[in-house]
């Protein structure tokens, strides 16, 4: 719980500040690489620490990722330049990308599926308080000029988590030799970055039009083209391609995916959104979008007892799917007209139906395979959601700047009105998406699911 705060809470605190950041360091037009680079890397890198804790455990690889995000926070602090602190960023969400992923799937190893939904809650809990926790931070911070506490105050929490990790969690694991999938690893890497690179810059650093946008985008199809190519070779793929092959784990994937999107459109703009149109103050606006993730955990602790265990997965993800819809399209519906009171309550309302979408879809995916497997099944679940979350705050990062340039700039409130309606509209085409995909999902109960080859740990 200590580990996934570390996640928790960085997911919300940075959003609140954005303003005073840019006006520390300038580039507003960059800032959506301040959550995208992060959550690039987090991507790229979850299915190699998925694949390493299947072959070496789940400790090191949880260790080894505190570690980098401690470092990654340290350096944060100290960044002197917009480039310079979205270089940091991307060394933060390497530590991310070990440390999320291996928190869930340390839940799904120590637990059975009815007992799971009861420590999901808990999970889920960790994220109700660092929806309070995180924007009220965040905004604090911002409102005191001391925006770099931000990444400071991670420190002492990435300490106490790998002292905890390193002194309760003991494992056993069957060593062999293993062999790391460079050749994918680095086409995707390269493929995504180049992907997001035309989609952030397209419009603002070149047209779309362009021959660099054209080369850019070329390439980077031509790379996850070979990515696809080289996990069919290799020994031990990175992402193995059979989780594609698998309904539920691809349905369940592509409802990840949306859920990533979904949720970063929105704790991304919503703090900016209410600055910039109405002028709250960055406390105001952080306890609205706290809203959001306070809804989550409420309605993901009771998804087990009161949803997926009597009826099943999927009415449970449809359910959730159907809440969601109702709240982003209120906030798409009036968005024109901000109000701080109006924002709170769609994002709570999206946050409640998300709760019955992401733990239930992940839950089954998990209890669907054995323990050999459950590494890299919850990590190309979470795979699929920070490559949502990347490529969403890419586009909508894109739709935002082009519509906000174009009439007046970010010091313009109706400016920031018209490209945060925007955003908020594309988050309801990406919900919209997601729910086909959840229409898509086959109906697993949850007694009936493998859940087999449990591996003893404590």
């Amino acid at each position: 719980m200590v580990s996934t705060g570390l996640i928790a809470i960085d997911a919300t605190i940075l959003a609140t500040a954005v303003p005073s950041v840019v006006k520390d360091l300038g580039g507003f037009s960059s800032f959506p690489w301040l959550f995208s680079v992060y959550l690039l890397a987090q991507a790229v890198s979850v299915p190699i620490y998925a694949k390493l804790a299947d072959t070496v455990g789940r400790k090191p690889m949880i260790l080894f990722g505190i570690g980098l995000f401690l470092a990654g926070s340290v350096l944060c602090g100290f960044a002197w330049s917009m480039p310079a602190l979205i270089a940091f960023r991307a060394l933060q969400g390497l530590g991310a990308g070990a440390v999320q992923p291996m928190s869930i799937t340390i839940a799904g190893d120590i637990y059975t599926v009815a007992e799971r939904a009861r420590a999901q809650g808990y999970l889920a809990s960790v994220w109700g308080m660092s929806s309070v926790v995180g924007p009220t931070l965040g905004g604090l911070f911002s409102q005191l000029h001391i925006w770099r506490w931000i990444f400071f105050v991670n420190v002492p929490l990435c300490l106490l988590a790998g002292f905890l990790i390193l002194r309760n969690f003991h494992e056993v694991v069957e060593k062999r030799r293993h062999r790391i999938d460079y050749a994918g690893s680095v086409l995707l890497t390269f493929g995504m970055t180049l992907i997001i690179l035309g989609v952030l810059e397209g419009g603002q650093a070149w047209a779309w039009d362009s021959t660099a946008s054209h080369l850019i985008f070329g390439v980077g199809a031509a790379l996850l083209v070979a990515f696809v190519f080289a996990e069919r070779r290799a020994a031990e793929p990175v992402l193995p391609l059979w989780v594609l092959r698998r309904r539920l784990l691809l349905t369940t994937s592509l409802i990840s995916l949306g859920v990533g999107a979904a949720i970063i459109g929105l704790t991304s703009y919503v703090p900016t959104y209410l600055e910039g149109s109405i002028g709250s103050p960055p406390l105001v606006a952080g306890l609205a979008l706290a809203a959001l993730t306070l809804g989550w955990p409420l309605s993901a602790t009771f998804s087990g007892r009161l949803f997926y265990m009597r009826w099943g997965f999927k009415p449970t993800v449809l359910i959730g799917m159907g809440v969601a819809l109702l709240g982003v399209g209120t906030l798409a519906t009036f968005a024109q007209h901000p109000s701080v009171g109006m924002v709170a309550g769609c994002c709570f309302v999206t946050g409640l139906g998300m709760g019955l979408v992401a733990s239930p879809s992940l839950i089954a995916a998990q209890a669907s395979v054995s323990w050999t497997e459950r590494g890299v099944v919850t990590g190309n679940n979470l795979f699929a959601r920070s490559i949502g979350s990347a490529v969403g705050v890419a586009i909508f990062g894109a739709v935002a700047n082009g519509i906000i340039t174009r009439e007046g700039g970010p010091t313009n409130p109706h400016a920031i009105t018209s490209g945060s309606a925007a955003v908020f509209l594309s988050v309801l085409i990406a919900v919209g998406l997601t729910l086909i995909a959840a229409l898509l999902m086959p109906r697993v109960r949850a007694d009936t699911p493998v859940d087999a080859g449990s591996q003893p740990a404590a």
